[in-house]
């Protein structure tokens, strides 16, 4: 399992400074389906617009 998860969305209320993710868990989905073929057909679920 990664030790650091990165993410550059910093607007996201998970984000920390270094492109870290705190979140407890991540979920990511597919746009087609249950497998993808590029990262391209992805999205991060976990994310939550900071306020």
């Amino acid at each position: 399992m990664a030790v650091d998860v990165l993410c550059e969305v910093n607007n996201c209320k998970f984000w920390e400074h270094g492109n870290k993710c705190a979140a407890d868990a991540i979920y990511v989905v597919s746009h087609t389906g249950k497998q993808a073929e590029s990262q391209e057909e992805t999205d991060c679920k976990t994310f939550d617009p900071h306020h």
